[in-house]
């Protein structure tokens, strides 16, 4: 039956109600005819036929064919109509924009939010008569295109202000942010769990709340970090994990602090429950490893999902909070280039974080910011920020922070944020769902505010009421999330009565059992990507192995490296670099150390090996010796000679890293666990600029084999050397690392020579162990006359742990042994010349740690008439080598040996700021190891 004229107007397009909605849609036509649907472009194209025709004048049509009915069907003045609707759409994007500070987040109801103006309909004008009124909804999704305004309201404060509290609007891309709007709207905060998925989270939540119970009996005072009060990440965590599956995962890599951790282990990744307890009572096999607390554990298992087997790898972590970001996520990037993946779509970081540490702590920002970036992009994380709204024993926001939100720190990379409410574990997982298709549909960060609490205090033997009293009164009284979750499921008929407590039961005698209680861990099962790192157990560190590459094939190499495209136009100095080059290729003139150095690579390149070298300025060098990356003068355009010397070769990636050393350098370590194949570098700008990276240095590198296992090749350059710079750029702090080696954990080498350089950085592939590499680089001797080195050098030998003495001297005559390493040998070496001693030999100890004790020995013994044996150094007696090798030193000399040290005093500062006062120093640190004057 055909409508009734009056039907056909009310139902038209053109209705008054729509006048905003058609304005809207006009306004993407004129911009954009192709974001709209053929039905909408055809209509505008009639509309106008087609022609140039202005938006007023369209509005004014609209104007005059549009009516609208007000209640009881009477029709209102358009000018009224159109105020009303320009409300209503004001609200919707009010609601949008500031909802979230309306909703109910906090599980406890101690957050007081003061009612918002800016919510209420009154606010625009709008009365109570209104809310029967039938309006245009615009692109309000979730509702049809009108809706009275009552059913609007209601709408808005069930999506944005009741358990989930979003926030998208700073998302500056259009399609983004409209998906999220859509999403968010129509389907994100309206969906309904099946009867399976109900109990699925409940088992979830008995799972986390029971080994938590289980463990605080069994284990009565001992420390675990425990995650109750935050239950709802662990079917958060499944729900990642099952549902990424589904979207094509082949892995994901977590990183997270001690908080909860323990029961992310059991009930997300599968660890053993027997295991647990045998470190809990302190049973473990300590062989070969000094071991780590148990909430500081990894593990790695393989997980059955309906999309298939996904790899879940839970990172190792130290207590510096934080500190494991950008470790994952150079994990990740070394998993995702393994499998050619260069979207993202394959391998997934999760990272879960503490509310305080994640506003306070500064590595937050700078992991955020390499999101994007080119060399450290792994697309996308999903953050969740398990938000106890407690730091240790600080509890007022206003001590927490300056921001509104402890996650307002994301909002500079533009990442969503969703705040949810842990007492409620539906919207949790509807949450957690929307989370990962925006970061699977568009490869970028998203952050959930998991808002909960902490049941205990900062560990099980705190009192968390002597600065807490309210809010612990509150908790004490406060039924579990699992609890809460039970008897809704209860009410609602899904589960029966007893039921919930049968399933703790259950739960608890497979704890008992000790098998793992996770049903859908496999264990490693292995894959096609895995990492054989058990190639690297056997370590050998007098194992030969040839460094030396034949002339012919050097020559060739270097003939590739200089040969450029005709076409690319190279600044003056890099052009005069380039033909220095040539004729060091062809052996015409010795070698300098930016191309013995370049050499190096191109060796490893061509026998197909990866590699990956990042820091800040790293491509032209920061003192203009490198230049991997060549840039046209003309044109825009880059060309990377390594890049270009076989098909076969192996991939080679040079990074000018944004300006971050410690995520850097995290990054480059996570990256250098995951690929033992790859040759991975990390280059300080100057060598003092580690110190901002020291927890990585001191927490992974220097540590992470004998506490958690975990092989690593990752080499250090840090440019070193008393050239009168001041303070800041002239030390590489060499004593930190010289105090952080033992169990022969790294190597710490400072090579004098190009050559040196060459078969150093060759050993490091080359052996058939991986430990970190540290190395004292220089900045005057790149360009020293007399550091040099000959074609024949890099075909010949290895790299040598101790040099003797390299002039033509009577070993009977020497009575004076002068041991150093880096530049002061060069200092030394043509003081000595010019003052024609005889009598003092000068030796390069080039490897400090492990320390070359035999080669060391055989050094003195060649000059058996040698009693002085002197150690310098350009560094003060309390930095440098001094303190840290002496012992080694005397170690094997004999009665008639007399060891003594020249070298700059002790002092507080690096190296002084007068460049007079510097010559001063370092003229008689010289004398003094020569004999010239007294020590």
């Amino acid at each position: 039956m055909g409508k009734t004229n009056k039907e056909q107007h009310e139902t038209s397009p053109l209705f008054g109600v729509n006048a905003a909605y058609i304005e809207e849609r006009f306004e993407r036509y004129l911009e954009d005819p192709n974001s709209l649907d053929a039905k909408w472009r055809d209509y505008f194209k009639g509309f106008t036929n087609g022609a140039d025709v202005s938006h007023e004048a369209v509005r004014e049509e609209f104007l005059l064919k549009a009516k609208v009915r007000g209640k009881g069907g009477t029709t209102l003045q358009e000018p009224e109509v159109l105020r009303k609707q320009a409300a209503v759409q004001s609200l919707i994007e009010r609601y949008r924009l500031i909802g979230h500070r309306q909703a109910r987040l906090d599980p406890l109801g101690l957050q007081q939010r003061e009612p918002l103006p800016d919510l209420k309909p009154q606010h625009y004008g709008l009365s109570d008569a209104d809310m029967s009124s039938v309006f245009n909804t615009g692109n309000l999704a979730g509702l049809g295109p009108t809706a009275t305004l009552g059913a609007i309201h209601e709408m808005l404060q069930t999506v944005y202000s009741s358990a989930v509290g979003a926030e998208f609007m700073h998302v500056s891309n259009t399609a983004e942010r409209r998906w999220l709007q859509e999403k968010f709207e129509s389907s994100g905060m309206h969906a309904r769990l099946n009867e399976a998925e109900k109990l699925d989270l409940l088992d979830h939540l008995t799972a986390a709340e029971g080994l938590e119970r289980y463990l605080h009996t069994r284990y009565v005072g001992q420390k675990r970090f425990s995650l109750e009060g935050g239950e709802s990440l662990i079917p958060m965590l499944n729900e990642l994990i099952q549902k990424g599956g589904g979207f094509g995962l082949q892995a994901i890599v977590i990183g997270m602090a001690h908080r909860g951790r323990i029961n992310v282990l059991v009930n997300c990744v599968g660890k053993a429950p027997k295991d647990l307890f045998s470190e809990f009572e302190g049973r473990f096999d300590a062989v070969g490893s000094s071991g780590d607390v148990k909430y500081h554990m990894g593990f790695s298992t393989d997980v059955t999902t309906p999309g298939g087997n996904v790899h879940i790898a839970l990172a190792f972590n130290p207590s510096h909070l934080e500190i494991v970001n950008p470790v994952v996520e150079g994990s990740v990037r070394a998993r995702l280039e393994r499998r050619d993946d260069e979207k993202g779509d394959s391998v997934m970081p999760i990272l879960v974080h503490g509310d305080s540490a994640f506003s306070g702590q500064g590595v937050v920002m700078e992991t955020l910011q390499m999101s994007q970036v080119t060399s450290f992009y792994t697309g996308g994380t999903v953050h969740i920020v398990c938000n106890n709204q407690v730091g240790f024993t600080t509890s007022d926001p206003k001590d927490l922070r300056s921001t509104e939100y402890c996650t307002d720190v994301a909002k500079m990379i533009e990442a969503p944020v969703f705040h949810v409410n842990g007492d409620d574990p539906h919207a949790v997982i509807l949450v957690t769902r929307l989370a990962l298709e925006y970061r699977m549909r568009f490869n970028k960060d998203v952050v959930i505010d998991l808002v909960c609490y902490r049941r205990h205090g900062h560990n099980e033997a705190d009192e968390p009421a002597a600065t807490q009293p309210f809010m612990y009164k509150e908790i004490r009284s406060h039924k579990t999330t699992r609890q809460l979750y039970a008897d809704r499921l209860v009410t609602d008929g899904t589960v029966k009565e007893g039921e919930p407590q049968q399933m703790l039961d259950a739960f608890r005698e497979a704890l008992d059992a000790g098998d793992s209680v996770s049903k859908d861990a496999l264990g490693e099962i292995g894959h096609e990507h895995m990492v054989n790192w058990h190639e690297f157990d056997t370590v050998n560190w007098d194992q030969e192995v040839q460094t030396g590459v034949e002339k012919e094939r050097l020559a060739a190499l270097g003939e590739r490296l200089v040969h450029l495209p005709d076409t690319l136009k190279l600044h003056p100095r890099v052009a005069r670099i380039y033909q220095d080059r040539q004729r060091m290729a062809s052996g015409e003139t010795v070698m300098d150390w930016g191309f013995a150095e370049t050499l190096a690579y191109a060796t490893l390149l061509t026998d197909g090996v990866k590699i990956r070298l990042t820091g800040q300025d790293s491509g032209r060098g920061t003192f203009f010796h490198r230049h991997a990356v060549l840039h046209d003068q003309v044109q825009k355009l880059e060309h990377v000679p390594l890049q270009h010397l076989a098909d076969d070769q192996g991939d080679f990636r040079v990074t000018d890293s944004f300006l971050s050393e410690e995520a850097v350098l995290g990054f480059e370590y996570g990256y250098a666990t995951a690929e033992p194949s790859a040759l991975v570098i990390w280059e300080a700008q100057f060598g003092d600029f580690a110190n901002g990276a020291q927890v990585v240095i001191d927490q992974f590198i220097s540590s992470g084999e004998t506490k958690w296992g975990r092989y690593c090749g990752l080499v250090m350059y840090l440019p070193h050397g008393y050239e009168g710079q001041g303070p800041e750029h002239s030390s590489a702090r060499l004593e930190r690392y010289l105090q952080l080696c033992a169990e022969k954990n790294m190597q710490v080498c400072v090579p004098s020579t190009p050559a040196q350089m060459f078969h150093m950085v060759r050993r490091q592939m080359l052996w058939d162990f991986r430990k970190p590499l540290i190395v004292m680089t220089p900045k005057s001797l790149l360009r020293h006359k007399l550091a040099t080195s000959s074609l024949e050098e890099l075909a010949e030998g290895g790299f040598n742990t101790v040099i003797d003495e390299i002039d033509d001297l009577a070993a009977s005559q020497v009575d004076r042994i002068v041991f150093c390493s880096g530049k002061v040998y060069y200092d030394l070496l043509e003081a000595r010349r010019g003052a024609s001693l005889e009598n003092v030999a000068i030796v390069r100890i080039e490897q400090l740690y492990p320390f070359p004790k035999e080669k060391y020995t055989a050094a003195i013994q060649h000059y058996p008439n040698a009693k002085q044996i002197v150690w310098c150094q350009e560094e003060h007696m309390n930095q440098g080598a001094w303190y840290q090798i002496r012992y080694r030193l005397q170690d094997s000399l004999e009665d008639h040996h007399v060891l003594s040290y020249a070298g700059r005093d002790h002092a507080a500062s690096p190296a002084v700021g007068y460049y007079q006062v510097h010559v001063e120093q370092q003229h008689a640190l010289v004398s003094a190891a020569l004999g010239l004057t007294s020590n």
